[in-house]
């Protein structure tokens, strides 16, 4: 039975409505009830409410409350899915967990570009979480119907099938279960894919743990697709669940998904893969990783470490033993040792053998070689690795700096001794006008006199200038210990015979000026500072024998970006000419201002996050301060049809630009942003590859009827941008390296000449490479001529 509170006649019919919906919260679906409540409403005296007010109310109302659903912590997730764990396999995943609204609730907020601040009634708005979960229990959740193939531009290109975003939902709440299931199990040096062990931190391992690396080699894998059927055993070890395993082979079968290892789509942030990718390649590969730990347990077995010789500091003996370091990012695997090559070779032969036999992939043997660490460089995670003395990644002051810096200290002492003489001849001519006056008034009148305190004047000045000339006496050393000898020799009054014989007066006079002889003529300051700069020396040597034996017995890592690379992209995508000048993109003139500065801070922002954890990343630094910056200028001095100087005082060099509201905002990188970037981070950032390949050209008309394609995203303030690729333009294939970038991903073609609906928000995290194509429903594309 339905009960209602009394209601005041007096009440506006607005105010009961409101105090109705906050009273229950309770689904008002049967027409009983909705008969009950009209009839109470009715009874409002003159203030009748009529049907087309309360049924709408009462609609929204049921859909409003049947949505309630509760949130839940990371936390709370965790302990949803280990409750399933019984007899050592994980049971009914998807019935008692994925499908539970909180858990859809938790992924729909994690493909929401706002994170936990997306509210519920945006979500509900798309795709109602009660609905799906029930689906899902049932086994009634279409995976082809939720999918949409995207043609591509030109006719020999392949179809891309996507995943709709009530789809992306169900996989990102698998990826959530499977991350949760796996996440303890994988290896200690596998990264990609979890959270905190992102390239930076495989770049960290590389540089802090990896000592005297003799010889190394990259597995790489011939471009193949996972084989499902072992990937499904490997799932089976652990899970023990046939619903979820079926939707995951359904995504394989309708092409929503497709695992390889091998490519250059993977961990790019590419609409062509899906967050899911990355734990299945970390499950497919687990067993690799665990022959991996086997070989490197073997070898330090074989070869322990002496515990003895690594506490003593000084000792003379070096013991080096043999290591095998291991990183593997998502798909890509080297392995480095500190031994011979022939032990080197056998660990190669062993786990190839591991790969071809028991996985059944291919290998490029080509590639997959045995390289000296010293002397060639290692392509990794798009970086350059190479094995270097101590000296040159930490190098000494040059002779050439020690000329320059004992040049600027002779100049300074210089400096401070011009200083000094211009002030005792100021006071030399001081004294002497003081002095001719005085004789001048006295000869005069025979007395005299003046108001200004003269003689505490002159007593200050010739007091402190007899201090600065004791003062540079005291600092010679020699002349200080003459000076004590000769008046401590004799000191008969310090015999205790004597000083009982003397008046007590005599005796503290004398004591009082010995005190002062040992104070000033044997100061412990004089001293401290020789015994300082003796020490220096001294410990100058020892860094300089411990850099030098340092360099003859340590290597280290060093991580260079790949500068080649890099300018070879700059000049690919046309930042820069021929003779590798700065030059305009036309393609950008039908931009806004804001949005030409937004595109290029984020290619810069994205770069300078990528390689700050380099050896080399000045060199980054000035590609992004000097070629991007200056080809801005050149693309906006263009499209106003003024000269470079001109736009950079409209700009300014900092490249500002006018938001909405009329204020200044800053978005491309500034010097000093740039210059205080380093090795500070351990995220996993995204490749440039995205953001450089793709241009978001506006259209001349806007369509605010369309909500932004942004997951979960209600904005109807929407502006349209056609996609423009880089291989399109240019009419090249990415997968030929002599006319493409080597190692860099490319968007796949059918989003060439899409367009794309976004709020302005969006927009700007888009250009500026906040978000990726990744969060934007890719299936909702508009087809305009």
């Amino acid at each position: 039975m339905l009960y209602l509170p009394k209601c005041n006649k007096n009440l506006k019919p607005s105010r009961v409505l409101f105090k109705i919906r906050l009273k229950f919260q309770l689904v008002i679906s049967s027409p009983a009830a909705l008969v009950v409540v009209y009839s109470m409403l009715s009874g409002l005296g003159p203030r009748r409410v009529l049907p087309s007010i309360i049924l709408p109310f009462f609609i929204s109302t049921a859909r409003w409350v049947s949505e309630v659903v509760p949130s839940r912590l990371p936390a709370d997730l965790e302990t949803l899915i280990l409750d399933q764990y019984r007899n050592g396999k994980f049971c009914d995943l998807l019935c008692s967990a994925i499908a539970k609204p909180s858990f859809l609730l938790a992924a729909c907020r994690n493909l929401s570009p706002d994170g936990s601040s997306t509210s519920l009634d945006s979500i509900s708005r798309r795709i109602s979480i009660n609905d799906l979960g029930r689906e899902l229990r049932v086994g009634s959740f279409d995976v082809e119907s939720s999918c949409a193939k995207l043609l591509p531009s030109r006719k020999k290109g392949a179809p891309l099938i996507l995943p709709s975003l009530k789809l992306k939902v169900v996989i990102e709440a698998v990826r959530m279960a499977l991350d949760i299931v796996y996440e303890k199990r994988f290896a200690t040096f596998a990264y990609g894919g979890r959270s905190g062990m992102g390239r930076h931190t495989a770049v960290r391992y590389l540089k802090d743990a990896v000592l005297n690396p003799s010889w190394w080699f990259h597995v790489v894998f011939i471009k193949q697709t996972v084989d499902f059927q072992r990937l499904k055993i490997l799932l089976a070890e652990k899970i023990e669940d046939d619903a979820l395993i079926g939707i995951i082979e359904r995504l394989f079968l309708s092409g929503a998904m497709s695992v390889e290892v091998g490519g250059l789509d993977m961990g790019r942030g590419f609409p062509q893969e899906s967050n899911l990718n990355a734990v299945l390649v970390n499950i497919y590969l687990s067993g690799l990783d665990k022959e991996i730990q086997d070989i490197r347990s073997l070898v330090h077995r074989s070869h322990p470490r002496c515990k003895e010789l690594e506490r003593e500091q000084d000792s003379m003996v070096f013991h080096k033993p043999v290591r095998v370091y291991a990183v593997r990012y998502l798909d890509e695997l080297l392995i480095v040792t500190s031994g011979s090559k022939l032990l080197t070779m056998d660990i190669k032969d062993r786990i190839l053998t591991y790969v071809e036999d028991n996985m059944g992939m291919k290998v490029d043997k080509l590639q997959t070689s045995i390289h000296s660490a010293v002397s060639e460089k290692m392509d990794f995670l798009g970086l350059e690795l190479q094995a270097v003395p101590p000296s040159i990644l930490h190098p000494p002051m040059s002779e050439k700096a020690m000329r320059a810096r004992k040049k600027y200290l002779k100049q300074k002492l210089a400096k401070a001794l011009e200083l000094k003489n211009a002030r005792e001849t100021r006071r030399k001519k001081l004294g002497m006008k003081i002095l001719k006056h005085v004789f001048k008034k006295l000869k005069r009148v025979g007395e005299f006199k003046i108001d200004f305190p003269i003689e505490s004047e002159v007593r200050e000045v010739f007091r402190t200038w007899g201090g600065e000339v004791v003062v540079e006496y005291m600092k010679s050393r020699e002349d200080c210990r003459d000076w004590h000898r000769m008046l401590t020799s004799g000191d008969f009054l310090s015999l205790k015979r004597v000083r009982d014989l003397l008046p007590g007066s005599l005796v503290e006079a004398y004591d009082q000026f010995q005190e002062n002889v040992d104070k000033y003529f044997m100061s412990n300051r004089v001293n401290n500072q020789i015994r300082g700069k003796e020490k220096d020396e001294v410990e100058e040597g020892r860094r300089y024998a411990k850099r030098t034996v340092e360099d003859l017995t340590k290597l280290c890592m060093r991580v260079n970006a790949p500068i080649e690379l890099v300018r070879r992209a700059v000049k690919l995508a046309r930042f820069t000419n021929s003779m590798g000048r700065p030059r305009p993109i036309k393609l950008l003139l039908g931009l806004d201002d804001s949005d030409i500065i937004k595109w290029y801070a984020g290619v810069g922002w994205r770069w300078l996050n990528f390689f700050c954890c380099c050896h080399n990343f000045k060199m980054v630094k000035t590609i992004v301060n000097y070629h991007l910056r200056f080809s801005c200028f050149l693309t906006l001095a263009e499209k106003h049809e003024s000269t470079k100087h001109q736009a950079i005082q409209h700009y300014s060099k900092d490249l500002q630009s006018i938001n909405s509201v009329g204020l200044e905002e800053i978005y491309f990188a500034t010097e000093r942003e740039i210059n205080s970037m380093g090795d500070r981070k351990l995220s996993d950032p995204k490749p440039v590859d995205g953001a450089i390949s793709m241009i978001l050209v506006r259209l001349a008309f806007d369509d605010h009827s369309s909500l932004c394609m942004a997951h979960f995203c209600e904005s109807k303030d929407t502006i349209l941008y056609r996609v423009r690729l880089l291989q399109n333009r240019l009419n090249v294939d990415p997968q030929k390296e002599e006319k493409w970038v080597p190692r860099m991903g490319a968007i796949h073609e059918a989003f060439n000449k899409k367009c794309l609906a976004l709020c302005p928000k969006h927009a700007t995290n888009l250009l500026l490479g906040k978000i990726y194509l990744q969060d934007i429903d890719c299936t909702s594309f508009l087809n305009i001529d």
